[in-house]
């Protein structure tokens, strides 16, 4: 009897214990199927919300020999990774504002624009960058909703998404612009009543996604703010060849615009060490290391790689390698501007100054 009584009572519990796993298992596969249905319905959502999500890549440079070799560079990578998986960029143009066409424009794809009027830009050239986008949104035909602002020192080491969503655009955040620290004369172009200086990201505008839309309200007064700041000698002295950055920053905080910041989208050798998962590799800085690999920034180092040596004229074929011990952003960087100076034909023959 006691034997009976605890198999009854144990498959009593059995029983009870078998209801509640089927309770249990049938909440969890409703809770799946409701949030299977909530994503798929975000997603739907992101959709509707985003029909296009393609980005056009837009370079902006003149017809000198120094970005004209960058920009061939940077056309080449555009090509290869355009259409690997994870990307999701569109046409590109260079937006060459020579106000003439160059011996570049049947090999890469090119919209000629104006410059400023003489004397405008007082002898800093990059005040012609806002300028050049607002003839170009204005005039092109430019399908893609969103548009990436890049430059001719670009390379793009990995397949670039579109980082930005909606009316909230991507950019890299750089250490050098700093808002805050120069409020006495960020004040002087965002008044007080526009909000805290921190409204301001630090930023330039490149490299930037953003809705075409958006830019077509930003970029005029991008222009205004970038000539303002040029014609006011402290503000001039102060910010110097960034000058130009701070002007989108500030241009962008006016219209109420906060980017999404985001640090894996450049890396920038030799401080950035690796490429990992970043999307473009930016070369403005020279690298110069002795042969044990010792980086020794502001001295010409005993291997060197340097865009500004090649002023006159594009870089050599198959440029030698740098020494052990150096990080793999650099070795990296050598070895894609080698492939693709190998690959672009007439390489040497073609844009010198």
């Amino acid at each position: 009897m006691i034997v009976r009584k605890g198999m009854g009572r144990a498959k009593s519990l059995l029983a009870l214990l078998m209801v509640l796993l089927f309770s249990f298992a049938t909440y969890n596969l409703i809770a799946m199927i409701m949030e299977h249905k909530a994503d798929g319905l975000e997603l739907s959502n992101r959709k509707l919300m985003r029909s296009n999500s393609k980005f056009h890549v837009a370079v902006t440079a003149t017809d000198a020999a120094y970005n004209q070799w960058q920009c061939r560079i940077m056309y080449y990578w555009y090509k290869k990774v355009k259409d690997m998986p994870g990307s999701e960029m569109g046409k590109f143009t260079r937006i060459l504002h020579s106000g003439r066409a160059d011996q570049l424009m049947d090999e890469i794809p090119t919209f000629v624009v104006d410059p400023l009027p003489d004397g405008l830009d007082k002898g800093y050239i990059v005040l012609n960058r806002p300028w050049a986008f607002v003839q170009w949104l204005e005039k092109a035909d430019i399908q893609e909703e969103y548009i990436l602002m890049a430059e001719p020192d670009h390379i793009f080491v990995n397949p670039l998404p579109n980082l930005a969503y909606e009316s909230q655009p991507a950019a890299y955040p750089f250490f050098y612009i700093k808002p805050a620290q120069n409020e006495k004369i960020i004040r002087k172009f965002y008044p007080e009543e526009k909000g805290p200086v921190t409204n301001i990201d630090p930023i330039g505008n490149s490299p930037v996604i953003i809705k075409k839309s958006l830019m077509e309200e930003i970029a005029p007064t991008w222009v205004n703010v970038s000539l303002i700041m040029k014609d006011d000698p402290d503000t001039d002295k102060a910010f110097g060849w960034v000058l130009e950055m701070y002007a989108y920053a500030v241009a962008s905080a006016l219209h109420g615009v906060k980017h999404n910041l985001r640090k894996d989208f450049m890396l920038q050798p030799p401080w950035d060490l690796n490429v990992e998962d970043r999307f473009i590799i930016h070369y403005t800085y020279g690298c110069d290391y002795n042969l044990k690999g010792v980086l020794t920034y502001g001295k010409i180092g005993e291997w060197r790689f340097d865009k500004r040596s090649y002023l006159m004229g594009p870089p050599p074929k198959n440029l030698p390698l740098p020494p052990p011990g150096v990080p793999e952003s650099v070795v990296r960087l050598v070895k894609m501007v080698n492939e693709a100076t190998a690959n672009i034909p007439e390489w040497e023959s073609i844009n010198r100054s």
